[in-house]
């Protein structure tokens, strides 16, 4: 069931190199205020879904007992060995059914991988299902009309090691509410250098598609931008705008 693409299994590794703890401070902060905000009594639980290697669990687990879950072998394995206080569990998104409530379910950017409206309806009714009445689900998304191609790059070097990561958005025309980001890995290690690359189809829809979802799920729809996370990593003239959306059960 794991998922198929090397950035998230045989390179999984890498987070070490390009992302610390630290970087995820002010995002989760953002996260935490809206979730605390919109939720019917303070929340103590939370479902992460998409939680990759756990980099904002660092964060959430100050606030609340959290549960992960990942399609991602390499991905799980990296959070399971950075957080042992956390269970996290392989699962889909699309499909999970954990039989638990939570006070908040959280789904900060792996829901871009939902490459279709199905895909999406699913991810959210997976969320609800696991939401307390009053319950808060979060999700980070780009709504159509915002979003544009770009080109980021990211870098870090430890223990002898350099690794840059080029990554390249761009909407197909030929394949609509879908973009194309691809993943081009530069690693050298005591002077030898190789290169592995890595494409990803993932969802792009419309505002109005995105309400309709919410809406469908039952959900009370709030909206927030959340603009600059990736500034410091574009590349030319670009802009990488995204939206908050905060469904009350």
């Amino acid at each position: 069931m794991t998922s198929p693409w090397i950035a998230y299994n045989d390179l999984a590794w890498t987070e070490d190199w390009l992302a610390n703890p630290a970087d995820y401070e002010d995002e989760v902060a953002t996260y935490l205020g809206l979730i605390q905000q919109y939720a019917a009594a303070p929340p103590q639980t939370l479902l992460h879904l998409g939680s990759g290697a756990g980099g904002m669990d660092h964060s959430f687990k100050r606030h609340f007992t959290v549960t992960g879950v990942d399609l991602s072998a390499g991905m799980l394995a990296k959070a399971r060995a950075t957080h042992p206080d956390i269970e996290y569990l392989e699962g889909d998104m699309r499909t999970l059914r954990l039989g638990r409530l939570f006070d908040a379910v959280a789904i900060p950017d792996s829901i871009d991988y939902m490459a279709t409206l199905d895909d999406l309806r699913s991810a959210i009714a997976t969320a609800v299902a696991h939401l307390k009445p009053g319950g808060v689900l979060l999700v980070v998304g780009k709504p159509q009309e915002q979003f544009q191609n770009n080109n980021f790059a990211y870098t870090g070097e430890r223990q002898g090691i350099h690794i840059t990561l080029l990554e390249n958005n761009y909407i197909n025309p030929h394949h609509p509410n879908t973009y194309e980001a691809t993943l081009v890995y530069l690693i050298r290690q005591n002077g030898d250098l190789t290169m592995h690359q890595d494409r990803h189809i993932l969802g792009l829809f419309p505002q109005a598609t995105w309400e309709q979802v919410f809406r469908d799920a039952g959900l009370t729809l709030h909206q927030h931008s959340l603009d600059g996370l990736y500034d410091p990593y574009l590349l030319a003239e670009g802009s990488y705008p995204q939206t908050i959306f905060v469904g009350v059960n």
